[in-house]
């Protein structure tokens, strides 16, 4: 099972969880805010910061990916051409990042926050942990 956690305040973040929930027709991963306490449990496991959430994490097979190299892995297992954008991984990660960094900064100013982390319908609840 692959696990994506997400910050359940942004809007970003939990409109990108959406965007993958439309498009893993495999049914592939299941997901947790990072502010939950199964997101809390699982950074604390694979020895992630618990109060920073400045990155997207994806826990595949009991490893961790980070940033862009962790949207990059989910993108490829998704429907339709998206698993095309995984060739950008050739891209050196320090790039790739520094572009992550630089909108993981602005997401709350462009994209806004909520005050309570973002609940799924029932049609997707048991994709989260």
């Amino acid at each position: 099972m692959d696990i994506i956690l997400f910050d359940g305040v942004c809007n970003l973040c939990s409109s990108s969880v959406q965007f993958v929930l439309k498009h893993d027709k495999k049914v592939i991963f299941k997901f947790a805010a990072l502010q939950s306490e199964a997101g809390q449990q699982l950074l604390t496991k694979h020895g992630l910061a618990t109060k920073d959430f400045n990155s997207f994490v994806l826990i595949e097979d009991d490893k961790v990916y980070l940033k862009s190299t962790a949207a990059l892995r989910v993108a490829r297992k998704l429907d339709t051409l998206l698993p095309l954008l995984y060739l950008t991984i050739i891209i050196p990660a320090f790039i790739r990042d520094s572009v992550y960094n630089y909108i993981s900064q602005h997401r709350y100013d462009w994209f806004g926050k909520k005050e309570e982390c973002w609940l799924p319908t029932r049609e997707w609840e048991g994709r989260f942990l």
